[in-house]
């Protein structure tokens, strides 16, 4: 017998334990790039056991076994997480209770604790992420975990499970309105509406410490950062050699690594306040819209360079720090869109040489001895400090020095290496090189790190940065100019500043495979469409504010409306989705089972004939009266009630309902005799 034919022909408790075990993985999979590796392989172990278990009609495993797994799992989950409690130790936790639970699947009660933990885990994926793939893999879930449960409140016979699947489906669009109602007019009051986090590592692949060689991964990383609407006439960006979005400002340098003055370990070695803002922005303000994608980092980036703080949700506010940075008052935890302008043509710092400056002096002794000479020949004693910037920027672009990827390992002395030997880095490479080179002169600088450029999104307009636009440069400060913006990355390759084009990692099999298949610019209009999708569900569901919600009563007609009229609003609707349920379940009574109707037409046929039979006769007791008292021309008949019996209690296969239906009118149904005159 084949695999197909001995499913087929499986007991209706072994299917149903195997489409649970099914439904239960579908449940657990998005939370699985988020749970330690051994849950996810021992939640993967326990269902797999539990379907053997029922495939091969096995006996499930003692009370001592499960309470052994039991305290394994708990003893796990402490030492993984120090604690049981907190929302990633206890999804860990719930997850494993699910796959744990299933091992003691005797009775309908244990499938409807299964149950429930399965919807309890399908919202547990919204702890770590709210975008449009999750939402898609949660509404998938929700229609298996529906679906089980309907099959499981149809215990009779064997019923398909494609009927319990359209009864789900019906029900899920049944509670869509009340969904959307709650989803519109729930109030959103801030900071209670939102999911806590204790993340620490930050995600936008930006730090406030920067290591050379980190950049040069970030680069092979192709996710979105932020996506920009500019106010300006056909949304068309400004030119894409000034669009600088700023991130972390580094100072400190210990000679490997370049570190922020709010960093703790930058006090270690420097002690210093970032001189004073002092911006001064030229001409009109570029107005825009960002959609930041989280960063778990209280980083809002902007285009440098904003004299005004965003415009942000409620229960957001922005602070600008010396060295030109917004901050959030908050790290950024979920997708967050606001508002803001900013001047492409800005000074700012200091015009006047001070104490303050020295920091950004600072280079570790004994470090790069050959780029100090170096820095003594191109800026000799008295020479000017633009014209040192400019040699250092032609020897840059004339001196062989090569962008790539794949800069190799640095050593002790990562600006000699950089200028003499190596002659080739990616962006913070060359940045870093190029402000030791200014301090060794005698000229203040600092790396700013941010994101530069990004690409226009052609199917819904949006202007796309991605983790690939990660850059570093660097700022000078100059007598009477202040703070200058100085990208030495452009000496070395134009492109990557004026052009949207970026170095791209080697492709794997499955990429070359797929180039072969495909054509790269259907992939690149695939992969516009997939993020143009994503960022509406972005839009116009994750970026629903308080606000949002006023506004869309305004629009119904309430003046002024508040969190109060979103209350009202939402009891009224709670109110009339209550009257109409009762309606519907009280219609829902006066409707009979289709079975239930064929049993009742023939029972009205055969006491129109003249034998009138009890109501709660089965069909069986129907067909052997009819044959008592009509003898052989009730054949048809009975044999139609012993079908229509067999419809019900009888296992697979079993006769259609729609074909008993049709033939309930053909049927020669008995005749009453002629009365006697």
């Amino acid at each position: 017998m084949s695999l197909r034919a001995r499913a087929a022909a499986l007991p209706r408790e072994t299917r149903d334990t195997l489409f649970l075990l099914l439904v239960i993985a579908l449940c657990i999979a998005p939370l699985a790039p988020h749970l330690p590796a051994w849950a996810s392989a021992l939640a993967l172990l326990l269902l797999l056991w539990r379907g053997a278990l029922a495939w091969r009609a096995g006996q499930l495993p003692g009370r001592w076994v499960r309470g052994l797994l039991l305290a394994s799992v708990a003893a796990l989950t402490f030492l993984r997480f120090r604690t049981i409690v907190g929302y990633e130790a206890g999804v860990t936790f719930i997850v494993m209770l699910l796959a744990l639970k299933t091992l003691e699947l005797r009775a309908r009660r244990d499938a409807m604790v299964i149950f429930f933990l399965g919807f309890f885990t399908l919202v547990a994926s919204f702890f770590f992420s709210q975008a449009l793939p999750t939402a898609l893999a949660t509404l998938l879930g929700l229609l298996g975990l529906l679906t089980a449960l309907v099959n499981a409140h149809m215990p009779v016979g064997r019923p398909p499970l494609a009927d319990a699947l359209a009864t789900a489906a019906r029900m899920a669009l049944a509670g869509a309105p009340v969904m959307v109602a709650l989803f519109a007019f729930f109030p959103r009051i801030a900071p209670l509406w939102g999911l806590p986090s204790d993340m620490a590592t930050g995600r936008s692949g930006l730090s406030a410490q920067m290591r050379v060689g980190s950049i040069a991964q970030l680069a092979l990383d192709d996710g979105i950062a932020l996506r920009v609407r500019f106010g300006t006439p056909g949304g068309q960006p400004p030119p894409q050699s000034e669009l600088y979005f700023r991130g972390p400002v580094l100072t400190a340098f210990d000679g490997r690594e370049w570190l922020a003055l709010s960093q703790p370990e930058a006090q270690a070695f420097v002690w210093a306040r970032a001189t004073p803002a002092q911006l001064q922005v030229q001409g009109p303000a570029l107005p825009y819209e960002v959609t930041l994608e989280p960063n778990y980092r209280p980083w809002l980036l902007v285009l440098d360079a904003a004299q005004q703080p965003p415009e942000l949700p409620e229960g957001f506010r922005a602070l600008m720090t010396p060295e030109l940075q917004w901050l959030a008052s908050r790290p950024i935890t979920s997708v967050l869109r606001y508002q803001a302008s900013s001047h492409l043509q800005f000074s700012h710092g200091p015009r006047e040489d001070s104490r303050a400056l020295r920091p950004y002096l600072q280079l570790p002794a004994s470090l790069n001895p050959r780029t100090l000479e170096l820095a003594r020949q191109l800026h000799p004693s008295g020479g000017e400090p633009q014209a040192f910037i400019d040699a250092a920027l032609a020897r840059l672009k004339t001196g062989g020095y090569r962008y790539t990827l794949e800069p190799g390992v640095y050593g002790e002395h990562t600006a000699d290496e950089f200028w003499f030997d190596r002659k080739e880095g990616f962006c913070e490479h060359i940045a870093s090189a190029f402000a030791v080179l200014m301090r060794a002169g005698g000229v203040p600088a600092r790396i700013v790190t941010g994101y530069q450029g990004g690409q226009m999104n052609g199917v819904d307009g949006y202007w796309t940065v991605r983790q690939s636009d990660a850059h570093a440069w660097t700022e000078v400060w100059l007598e009477g100019r202040g703070w200058l913006r100085v990208d030495p990355t452009a000496s070395v390759s134009p492109d990557r500043i004026g052009l949207p084009l970026r170095l791209a990692p080697a492709r794997g099999a499955l990429g070359n495979a797929m180039a072969g298949v495909v054509s790269p610019g259907v992939l690149l209009h695939l992969r516009a469409l997939w993020e143009a999708t994503n960022n509406r569900w972005n839009q116009w569901v994750l970026n629903y504010t308080q606000q949002q919600q006023l506004n869309l009563l305004e629009r119904l007609g309430l003046k002024a409306p508040d969190w109060q009229d979103l209350v009202r609003v939402l009891g009224g609707l709670t109110a009339l989705a209550a009257v109409l349920g009762m309606a519907y379940a009280a219609w829902q009574r006066q409707r009979r089972d289709p079975w239930e109707r064929l049993l009742i037409g023939a029972r009205q046929r055969l006491a129109r004939a003249g034998l009138e039979l009890a109501p709660h006769l089965p069909p069986r007791a129907m067909a052997e009266q009819a044959r008592q008292r009509f003898g052989e021309t009730a054949e048809p008949a009975a044999r139609w009630l012993m079908q229509l019996e067999r419809a019900r209690y009888a296992p697979q296969p079993a006769p259609d309902l729609a074909l008993l239906r049709r033939q309930l009118p053909r049927l020669p149904w008995p005749k009453s005799p002629p009365a006697r005159r």
